[in-house]
Parts: structure tokens; sequence; C-alpha cells
């Protein structure tokens, strides 16, 4: 079988560029060694730039209705109630940015929501399906898949590792995983049902002397279970047991009754950057890129944000833009770089037991993630994030700039009463449409700003002209 991208890995990274690359119509294969879908919460926070990428992929709507908003949590100190907090401020939607809050739902639910967008498209994930090894020349990669059937030898445009912090795309390429793992730290997660606690609240339990060091409770979307960390002094297995035993000597309590795990493990800090994200035809996303720690919630967000810069650059590769892909690397790495960095430190901050350890400010959101090369304020330049806007349209109607940036295409927006023909893209996957201020009478076929925001107040400037990439970020913008 030949198919134009090979994506080994399917967690969230691969299925996000997996879904944009069928929906342009690319042969894409999916593959994953293990033998069941991942069945924990794990990465269980999905932060405000991550919604917008799905509402754009067409998974918001089942993302809202299967998640919970960041829950209020109750804290115990000795056993006795001494308030309750959230993790972050709630924020009300603005017109630039609908979607100003983190959303709850655990990792093994996200992925069940993207595979059945994925099989929309006429995709499935091959499990039990392992890369045992590739190489690769000018035109393309030859790979050796060991699955149910044996071996099978095929051929692809590109491969994509998307095989988490063990890759062995990775490793057969030879990138270093540049970074450390402190053996000094453990953490004991799991997703268990607690007994006489409400699943409408969070909690953090832990002794008076030490209000910091103690062990968090969060409920889990349509579960009847929590998402348990707690700290761990030395090994141990993640059982029920241990749990428990953890749950009573901070809480102070007998009536808080731990089930079996339905998924646990053992974490420790592991903070590493792939040196390169690419190597010829095969490219690192995801976890096989970069490795964070959970504090800040950025590892699964990072990674579908990989997917989902990647695959509009490879379809346009595979149309004829062999150049598209070049700027893969030099724009995801260092953002991971920059979250790692945000990650770390509010890990420090857990480790010393500082009482703002908690907080989620808007660092976290993803935001403000920007491409730009220069370092020009006051205004929107090429590699920011187009923000959202409402629109009027002439016959009374209303439109939202993101339903316009919807799909797999680029769109142009033409600030201003003129028309240059000559400065239309010549693309014909770029939607073009034209922006008047609020103050104008539109004609047919103008869309009118409603009010001033951070990127329509340009419609009263004839002649400016932004280009909006298929992933959501300034192109260019052409000043007149």
């Amino acid at each position: 079988m030949t198919s134009q991208v090979l994506i080994a890995g399917a967690g969230p990274t691969g299925l996000t560029l997996a879904i944009d690359l069928a929906r342009r119509g690319v042969d894409v294969r999916i593959v994953e060694r293990a033998t069941e879908f991942f069945a924990g919460s794990r990465g269980d926070g999905i932060q405000p730039r991550t919604l917008e990428v799905f509402e754009d992929l067409g998974v918001l709507d089942a993302i809202h209705a299967a998640g919970i908003p960041v829950p209020l949590t109750r804290i115990f100190l000795d056993g006795n109630p001494v308030g309750e907090r959230r993790m972050s401020e709630v924020r009300e939607p603005t017109p630039a940015v609908p979607y100003p809050n983190p959303w709850m739902l655990g990792q093994s639910d996200t992925e069940a929501v993207l595979r059945a967008r994925l099989a929309d498209f006429g995709v499935r994930v091959e499990l039990s399906t392992a890369l045992a090894t590739f190489t690769q020349d000018a035109d393309g990669v030859t790979a050796v898949l060991e699955g149910p059937g044996g071996s099978e030898t095929v051929r692809a445009d590109y491969l994509v590792g998307a095989d988490g912090g063990r890759s062995t795309v990775r490793k057969t390429l030879g990138i270093a995983f540049e970074g450390t793992t402190d053996e000094s730290i453990r953490m004991l997660l799991g997703d268990v049902p607690v007994q006489a606690l409400d699943l409408d609240y969070g909690y953090w339990f832990a002794a008076a002397q030490e209000p910091m060091n103690g062990i968090a409770l969060t409920p889990l979307a349509g579960r009847n279970l929590f998402q348990f960390a707690a700290p761990l002094a030395q090994d141990a297995e993640p059982t029920r047991a241990v749990l428990q035993d953890a749950l009573d000597r901070v809480s102070g309590r007998t009536d808080l009754i731990v089930g079996e795990p339905e998924w646990s493990t053992v974490w420790r800090p592991n903070i590493r950057l792939a040196q390169r994200f690419r190597d010829g035809r095969v490219f690192l996303a995801g976890d096989a890129a970069h490795a964070h720690p959970p504090t800040g919630g950025q590892g699964l967000n990072t990674g579908v944000q990989d997917g989902y810069n990647l695959g509009w650059k490879l379809a346009a590769a595979l149309d004829g833009d062999a150049t598209a892909p070049d700027t893969y690397e030099s724009e995801r790495r260092a953002v991971a770089a920059q979250v790692l960095g945000l990650s770390s430190a509010l890990l420090d901050k857990h480790i010393s037991g500082t009482e703002d350890a908690m907080d989620r400010g808007e660092d976290t959101h993803q935001l403000d993630i920007t491409y730009r090369a220069t370092n020009a304020t006051g205004r929107l330049v090429a590699g920011d994030r187009a923000p959202d806007a409402p629109l009027r349209r002439a016959d009374g109607s209303t439109v939202r700039l993101f339903e316009l940036f919807r799909g797999p295409h680029a769109t142009l927006l033409d600030f201003g009463d003129e028309t240059d023909s000559a400065a239309a893209p010549t693309d014909p996957e770029t939607r073009t449409y034209s922006l008047v201020g609020p103050d104008t009478t539109p004609r047919d076929g103008h869309l009118v700003a409603i009010g001033s925001h951070a990127f329509t107040e340009y419609a009263a400037d004839t002649g400016t002209r932004v280009l909006i990439r298929p992933d959501g970020y300034l192109a260019w913008r052409n000043d007149k």
C-alpha cells in the first residue's frame, strides 16, 4: 500500500495531523503499536488555543459535550476545610477570544473524539501495528511495519513520528533528546473512584505544616472517577492500596474509600527537547519531539498544535510547494522550548512549595504563541495569531472571522472599499473577503466590522490586506 503520509503514533498529535491531512484529500495512514486504545486521563487540560484548533477541525462541539469547565477545588488541611479556589481565573469571552478558559477532558476521551472525526474521512487507526524500521531517499520513505499479519513494507512521501517519548522514529534517526530526568521526584497518578466525595468539585488534601505538599483529586467528566495525583517518597507500584494509604495519611479521614484504579502510573520529571524536528522527509511531533512535566497542562496542547502546524505544510508540499514544510522545525521547536520553560518553572514552584504553585495564568493558554520574526509592538504582524471578531453581512446577518477561516484554505482579508485585483492571491484555494469599517454602508459582498477590535480596526484603512495561513496565523500584511 502506498500512502502519501505515514503517521506513527495515534495519540492527540498524530490524530490531529491525520484529520488535517485527510480533510485536504491527502492519503494518510496512521499506525499504533499498542494493542488497544489508551484508557487513562493523563493530559486532561485543553487550553484555549487548542479549543480554537478543535473548532477548525470540526470537533469542538463534541469536546464541549464530553468535558467540563475547570472545577472549583475544595481545600482541606489536617482534614479541615479551609477554602476553595480554581487553578485559573474564569474569564469572559471577548470578540477576539471566544474560548478564554481551559476545558477539562481526559486524554482517552479526547482521543476518542478525534478518532471519530478521522473516521468521517474514511481513515481509521491501525492498532497492533508497529513501525519497525525505515529508510529514506530524495523521493520518499520506505518503512517496515509489523502488524497482525506479519511484516509489511510500505512506501510514503513523508513519515511523521508522533510515537511518544520513546519514539522509534527519533531513535532511528539518531536525534538527541536533550534534557533531564529527575529520579529523585516521583508522583503517583491514577484514575480512581473515591467514595464520599462530590464529583462536581476538585479536592486538595494536605497537612497544615506542608500545605503545598498534598494530594489532588480532579473529577473526570462523565467517568465517576477522579484523577489522583500524590507525591511518592519512595518507589512503589501505583496500586489501590498505595493510593489509599497516601490519601489516609494526608486527609485525616476514614470515609474516603479509593476503588481499583482504571489507569495508574508513577511519573518522574522528564523534561526534554529533540535536537531537531526534521530529517529530510521525516518529521517529529508531540512527545516524540518534546517531553513536558504535567504542570501547566502544556504537553498535549503543544503536540496538537505541532500537528496543526505541520498538516497544511505537508499538503502544500504534496501539491508542489516543496519548501512549505521548511518552517515547521524553526516555528515549532522554538515554541516547544518556550513552553518547556513555562512548565519547568511551574514544576519548580511545586517542588519548593511556593504558595502560588496552583495558579495558572494566561501564559498557559497558548494564545500568545507567535511565529513572528520581528519585535514590532502595537499591531499584529506576520507570525501572530489572527484573533476572532464579529462581522455583519449586507443582509444584516452576522458571521465570525473564525467561521471564515474554518477549513483547509488560506484567507485573504481586504480591508477597505477599494480592491486591487493585481494584489489578489493566485492560489485558487485562498478565499478572499472585503471588510469595511463599522460606520460604512456595505455593498453586496462586503462585511462590516462590528465595533473596534484588535484585528478589524484595520477595516478603516483602505488598501490594507492580510493573508491568514490555514492554521490561523498571519502569513503577511500589506499596508498602503
